[in-house]
């Protein structure tokens, strides 16, 4: 079923020039598309698939390359709904050294605002959904990208937290990685 607000999501991304913005050997628009796409393919609710276009809206710890002004939260909200908006900030705001730690964790959940240093308290629904968000961006864009390594054992845990399709995709993303070449005598 195709999401009602799916055209106007893009045209705004598309407003705000995410079309010329590189992010791991294509463009950001292409990135949180293809986020989007995969989501929907999890089976994700229609909150989690906005979650996922609009995940690094605000720019995160490791993409700065564009950024929407907090200000325009409101709008943003307006657009994809509160609790898809809600785990989208939190994705980009979070510090992921304190959303590592709370893998292991039961609810309610603390994760630390890395711009404003302030805890953000959430309950099992809005983390498991920004779970689900942040291990599908990592899984979409790792085969451009290429660091097989980066935060991987985090990643693994919240994909067996998950289990399921998430779980499986990590497997298979991760199948394709590249093996070390065989030292020369």
């Amino acid at each position: 079923m195709t999401d009602p607000q799916y055209k106007a999501m893009t045209r705004f991304l598309r407003d705000i020039g995410t079309e010329s913005v590189p992010h791991t050997d294509t463009v950001f628009l292409a990135h949180l598309i293809g986020v989007y796409n995969d989501l929907r393919d999890w089976n994700a609710s229609t909150a989690v698939c906005r979650a996922g276009m609009f995940h690094s809206i605000y720019g995160t710890e490791m993409f700065q390359t564009f950024a929407l002004p907090l200000e325009q939260r409101d709008e943003v909200r307006e657009l994809i709904g509160d609790h898809a908006e809600f785990v989208a900030w939190v994705n980009c705001v979070m510090d992921r050294e304190t959303f590592d730690q709370q893998l292991d964790a039961s609810a309610p959940y603390s994760i630390r605002n890395r711009v404003t240093g302030e805890p953000i308290e959430m309950d099992e629904t809005q983390f498991t959904d920004l779970c689900i968000v942040h291990l599908c961006d990592w899984l979409e864009q790792l085969p451009r990208l290429k660091k097989w390594d980066f935060r991987r054992g985090p990643y693994r845990k919240i994909a067996e937290r998950l289990g399921g399709i998430a779980l499986s995709s990590f497997d298979d993303v991760y199948a394709d990685e590249p093996a070390e070449p065989a030292a020369s005598a």
